[in-house]
């Protein structure tokens, strides 16, 4: 199809690009996309890489701006091309080296001054380079990196990955790019040397097919990178010197295109330019108004030229001189805009300049407009309407120029104070929030940088630091937001600092990260005492106490159980009568005493002290008016009423929970809660064979954005829940998010992924594909080796299929053990599903003790919509009475179970086996077994 709208020029893309471009201009990731549109997150970058090429763009935000408006926007300016994408001039030789470089080295740098040409080198060679990448060429601009810590940030963004809570930036990026061919080019290293270093060698360590090409204006010093000196342009005055032809050709562009006689007029400005591809530009586009002679002249004065210029690298005086003699050519105000707006490091408009320069917009404009016409600011295309940015090195120059103007201190504080206006404004945005911070955050982040260092802008600091940590929170940037919230935290005073350290310890929930959560908890404590706030620090100890024992999967180090009992000792000794304080110990009590029981059978009376314990601790919460606390400890009531097998009771606490948490507000605690909740709940309705409501609640959570990068743990419950109803295009397309995601993540074994992959298996076997059956089962084997799967889930699973088949000797095999013998792994979820399996096995198989099978099955199941319905069924079969099979396949649909309702019919046999078995071919299913005949007697 022909792609239009902003796109500069027409191109030939297709229509799944088509709407990739669309979602990558809406600022979502390359797993959101994949999530949004069904397919895997490869086929995403592949489509990427594509579209790159194809609009001829150099990065993931370039991107993001030529895809269409949304219907309904006001329509944007024109994009104007930046100077990137200007011609390349010459260097044949050296592209010819770099590009053997980087096919026979794993690390390049490319090095030299700034100035030198080393990204449009560097560019010009992966461009060159891309089609022997299978997986394409990825580009990073560090240059808004303001601190080591986030070069993985960057490149995740360039990638189009996001954080996936449980590790940090550079495993999901050397996960992502683990089995990849591809060249991944960092721009701009030079400021964070240590940061790329450490990146850059665990992600080779990861990747064996990847390759970085680095630039930089000193090398990486690591042992295992390849230096390139990129060098001046060729300075010859015959027609091979690439110096002369840039000038000749940004002349032309300039409207002052030189007569070939004047070649060694031009090779003798570029001499003494040193053949800097941007002193050369910066004095082209001057010939239209000062002519080759004039730029000669201006260039006469060396004291000038020279100032300034670095003395360990001759070749940088001679881009400074060009910047003076550029500078010096400018009216007083333009020199004022040009280095106030210099402490940007992401594209601004004309109304963000005027407020940092202190000037009326309409002046600012028309200066700006004068600095693009001098090529010393780039004009691209905004959000907000037509922005601007300075190359580094003119940005570097105009910084200087700030200091020398003592002009840093207050255009920096303006600068910080612009960008608390756009936090405030982001924070309550409804609509287009995600391209407005991402426009913004760099500035945000080097704002911040600078105002931290400052005590007289602590004030500030902090704000901008906590307003940083919710909106990253918000992108789903959660690594950066738990720093951002701790570093607010070290710039508040104690009132303030427990509160932010508590968001942290949220927030490193949200990140799977328990023993961060557990520090932080603990460190707001610190910060509450320190304050005077005892009963504020009773509620963090008790919490971290009680999180230990809710949450004890997200922890790397084990606590004793000393330890938990001593934060709750010392929480009761400060809580004071405080309701909220009471209330939290009161919920770490209750999860104390939950992590006694289970440990054996046999301790009924444990596990009702401990329900009346959770009971209490909800009545607690609720007296204190706070949803989370009350969210908390029914989520501690949910799992002791599940161990003592009251599936029903536990369900209600789990749906109560979710009705609670609908109106909590969106924090990262709140969060962290309601992502919880969703799985308990959606585990409720399997449970209780509410399917229509498990599949409510886990596609809530399948869509959740924090899980947008791990979709195996987003999508696990819809998984099991879409399996047992029958849906087999849902579990198609969600295994394939599932499988992607895991694999990504670099295959993690995980108990609770189990019952996903054995329910992606059973679908498998039910549409007759024993290969792909087998290939999840051995998934799941990885996954999950634990008699949860072998004694629990798992024979749920295979016994499906079994029965499905007519092997109901082997599925009554696998179901052999009694309930009472497996109770710890069929407890809560799989119980129901278990006994009723069982008595249909017994029944089909016809074994002696089937009737009472059959009969204690109805007591457990009583109330269960489809284990029910499989309990009668068998009855009915037993009974030989198949004329009561089509109501009870009219229950099953009734249920949301399409599947249970088609195997029903095809029992009833007759004119219902046929319909049954249509049904089951429109859902993708292989036949049934052929009806039993009914038991003798």
């Amino acid at each position: 199809m022909r792609q239009t709208g902003t796109v500069a020029t027409e191109v030939d893309i297709s229509a799944r690009e088509a709407e990739v471009l669309n979602l990558v201009g809406a600022h979502l990731s390359n797993a959101e996309i994949a999530a949004r549109l069904c397919i895997s997150v490869r086929t995403v970058e592949s489509h990427v890489s594509s579209l790159l090429r194809k609009l001829e763009v150099p990065d993931r935000r370039a991107l993001a701006r030529r895809a269409p408006e949304p219907a309904g926007a006001a329509p944007s300016p024109a994009p104007v091309l930046p100077a990137p994408l200007t011609s390349f001039v010459g260097r044949a030789s050296e592209r010819a080296e770099l590009a053997e470089l980087i096919k026979a080295n794993r690390q390049v740098t490319a090095v030299g001054p700034g100035g030198v040409g080393k990204t449009r080198l560097s560019l010009a060679v992966a461009a060159r380079a891309a089609g022997e990448y299978a997986d394409g060429v990825w580009f990073a601009d560090l240059v808004p990196v303001t601190d080591p810590g986030l070069v993985a940030t960057a490149v995740a963004g360039a990638v189009g990955l996001g954080e996936e809570p449980g590790r940090d930036l550079t495993e999901s990026v050397a996960a992502a790019l683990a089995d990849r061919h591809a060249l991944l080019v960092l721009d701009n290293c030079e400021h964070v040397l240590d940061g790329v270093a450490l990146f850059t060698e665990r992600l080779l360590a990861a990747c064996p097919r990847v390759t970085v090409l680095a630039t930089s204006r000193a090398r990486l010093m690591v042992p295992f990178e390849r230096v390139y000196t990129v060098p001046p342009l060729s300075l010859s005055a015959d027609s091979g010197s690439d110096a002369v032809a840039l000038f000749m050709e940004r002349a032309a562009a300039a409207g002052r295109p030189l007569d070939p006689a004047l070649r060694d007029q031009v090779a003798s400005v570029c001499e003494r330019l040193d053949g800097m591809a941007l002193a050369i530009e910066l004095a082209a586009a001057r010939c239209s108004t000062l002519g080759l002679d004039g730029i000669a002249a201006a260039l006469s004065h060396p004291l000038r030229m020279l100032t300034g210029g670095s003395r360990a690298d001759e070749r940088h005086r001679s881009v400074r001189g060009a910047l003076d003699w550029s500078h010096a050519l400018l009216e007083p105000a333009d020199r004022a805009l040009l280095r106030r707006v210099s402490v940007f490091v992401a594209p601004f408009t004309a109304a963000a300049a005027a407020e940092v320069a202190g000037d009326e917009e309409g002046i600012v404009a028309e200066g700006l407009a004068r600095l693009a016409e001098q090529s010393l600011l780039v004009v691209t295309a905004a959000p907000g309407g037509t922005g601007y940015r300075a190359l580094e090195t003119i940005r570097q120059y105009g910084m200087e120029r700030l200091s020398e103007a003592d002009e840093l201190a207050v255009t920096r504080s303006r600068h910080v104070r612009w960008c608390l206006e756009r936090a405030d404004g982001l924070a309550v945005a409804r609509e287009g929030w995600r391209a407005g911070f991402d426009a913004v955050a760099d500035d945000l982040r080097a704002a911040l940088t600078w105002a931290a260092d400052r005590p007289e802008r602590r004030a500030e600091a902090y704000r901008l630091a906590r307003c940083l940590a919710e909106l990253t929170f918000t992108r789903n940037l959660i690594g950066e937001s738990q720093e951002r919230y701790e570093q607010a935290a070290a710039l508040a005073g104690d009132d303030a600092a427990a509160p932010m350290l508590r968001q942290a310890a949220a927030v490193a929930g949200c990140r799977m990260r328990g023993d961060d959560m557990y520090r932080l908890q603990r460190a707001a404590a610190d910060a509450a005492r320190r304050s005077g706030d005892l009963t504020g620090a009773a509620c963090d100890l008790a919490t971290a106490a009680a999180n230990a024992c809710r949450f004890s999967g997200k922890f790397v180090r084990e606590l004793p159980p000393e330890e938990t009992d001593a934060l709750i000792t010392r929480a009761r000794e400060l809580a004071g009568g405080d309701a909220a304080a009471e209330a939290a110990v009161a919920l770490a009590e209750a999860g104390r005493a939950l992590t006694e029981v289970g440990a054996e059978e046999g301790l009924d009376d444990a596990v009702q002290a401990t329900i009346a314990r959770a009971e209490r601790a909800v009545e607690l919460a609720r007296r204190t008016g706070d949803p989370l606390a009350e969210s908390a400890a029914l989520d501690t009531l949910t799992c002791a009423r599940s161990w003592a097998g009251d599936t029903f009771a536990a369900a209600g606490t789990a749906r109560r929970r979710i009705t609670l948490l609908s109106s909590a507000p969106e924090t990262p605690a709140g969060t962290h809660e309601l992502i919880e909740a969703l799985g308990e709940a959606a585990e409720a309705g399997i449970g209780t064979g509410d399917l229509p409501g498990a599949r409510r609640w886990a596609r809530r959570l399948a869509e959740h954005p924090l899980l947008a990068e791990v979709g195996h743990r987003a999508t696990g419950w819809l998984l099991v829940a879409d399996a047992l109803a029958g849906d087999v295009e849902d579990v198609l397309s969600g295994g394939v998010r599932f499988l992607d995601a895991w694999q990504r993540a670099g295959r993690p074994a995980r108990s609770v992924l189990g019952p996903p992959a054995a329910a992606v298996a059973m679908t498998h076997a039910l549409r007759g594909d024993l290969d792909a059956s087998r290939e999840w089962s051995a998934v799941l084997g990885r996954l999950d080796d634990s008699p949860g799967n072998t004694r629990g889930y798992g024979a749920v699973f295979d016994a499906l299929p079994l029965l499905h088949r007519g092997q109901a000797a082997e599925a009554l095999e696998r179901l052999a053990p009694e309930p009472g013998e497996v109770w710890q792994w069929v407890t809560w979820i799989w119980l129901h599903w278990y006994v009723a399996l069982r008595a249909e096995a017994a029944v089909l198989a016809g074994s002696p003790d089937a009737r009472d099978r059959v009969a204690g099955a109805r007591a457990v199941v009583a109330g269960n919509p489809v284990a029910g319905a499989i309990v009668e069924r068998a009855g009915a079969l037993l009974d030989g009475d198949r004329e009561a099979l089509p109501a009870l396949a009219a229950a099953f649909d009734a249920a949301g179970c399409r599947y249970q309702s088609a195997r029903t019919l095809v029992l009833a046999g007759g004119a219902h086996a046929s319909r049954g078995a249509a049904t089951l071919r429109d859902l993708g299913l292989a036949p049934m077994a052929p009806a039993p005949a009914p038991p003798e007697g």
